[in-house]
This record gives structure tokens, sequence and C-alpha cells, in this order.
């Protein structure tokens, strides 16, 4: 019984160190962003040595995926498939886009680093693709669906909603009004379109 009980330790205390080393990863990408992290810059910060980082991790793409995937865990966008019990085209949207603003005020300082890094970086563009754009992409769909535009306006909806979505105008927004207006000028904007 003793061998049984000590395999299992074993395994709680490394998964107990890979979850330091991811830690210690989405610290670094979030405040220094992931195209400047090293390898020996998070085994410093999870107080490892580099053999155990490379241990748990063997290459960058693979501790970038645990780190995305945590980060999306502790901090999940909003859930756009709730939006669809709103069928009026501006209510949903003002729920919408408040929702999504208030991620942003929360997670605005981690999410800048990384998304500049997308710019420049392949494994962090790589995961911005895989793990964030889908769910936008299912944000604009539920948010331009009951629009119903056709034509040149439906093509002008869905650009000017993808502009109110993005991060960056969220940012631009949030310097010079309130979330509130922020989200009235988008409605706004998208009533004339």
């Amino acid at each position: 019984m003793p061998r049984k009980y000590e395999l299992k330790r074993r395994a709680e205390r490394q998964e107990e160190t890979r979850l330091r080393i991811v830690e210690a990863a989405v610290a670094l990408h979030t405040t220094i962003g992931p195209a400047r992290t090293t390898a020996s810059a998070v085994a410093e910060r999870a107080r490892v040595q580099r053999h155990t980082f490379y241990r748990h991790f063997s290459d960058e793409r693979a501790l970038s995926l645990a780190c995305s995937g945590l980060y999306q865990q502790r901090h999940p966008l909003p859930d756009s498939g709730t939006w669809r019990t709103i069928a009026d085209p501006e209510r949903r949207l003002r729920h919408g886009l408040t929702e999504l603003y208030a991620y942003y005020e929360r997670n605005g300082a981690a999410l800048a680093p990384i998304l500049r890094d997308a710019d420049v970086h392949p494994v962090t563009r790589e995961l911005v693709e895989l793990r964030m754009a889908p769910l936008f992409v299912r944000m604009h769909e539920v948010l331009a669906e009951p629009f119903r535009a056709r034509g040149p306006r439906r093509r002008r909806l869905r650009a000017m909603l993808g502009l109110f979505l993005d991060f960056n105008t969220w940012r631009i927004c949030a310097r010079a009004m309130s979330r509130k207006e922020a989200v009235e000028a988008a409605v706004r904007a998208l009533r004339c379109q």
C-alpha cells in the first residue's frame, strides 16, 4: 500500500510543479508578453530548474497552449450563446457589448501584451487564432443575426460590428468615455447601417 501512496503523491507534486510553471508563464505573458518571455525567466519565476521546466514543456507551443487554456479557464470571455435569448437587435447588441467591454475592463491590461505580440510572434498568433478567434466569430454572428441585413447593408453592418468588437477600438473608447457611452456610440453607429 505505501508504494501506491508514494506514486500518487509524486504525481500530485509533478502536477503542482507543472501548474506553477504555467502560472509563472501566464504572469510573464500578461505583463511583458509572450515574445519577450524566455524559458529561463519562466523557470526562475516558477522556482524550478530549467531541466524541470523542459521535462514538463518540450517547446514554446506546448507551454503557450497550457497558458492560454488556463487563462481562458480563469477568465472566460462572455458566453455569446446566452445573448440569443434577446430578440431585439439593439437590445442584444447593447447587452453583448456591455458584457464584452466589462470583460475588456477586467482583463485589458493582461490582454494587451498578448494581442500586441500576436502581430509579430507566430506561436502567439496561432494561439490567438485557435483560442480567441472562434469565440469572436461566434459573438459577431450572434450580434449580427437579428439585424437581418442583406447586400451592401449587411457588409457595412458586419464591418462596423467587427470594429466595435475589437479590443483596440475598446481601448480607444475607454480613454475617452465610459463603458455605457461606448456601447451607446456603437448602437447608434450600427443603427445607421
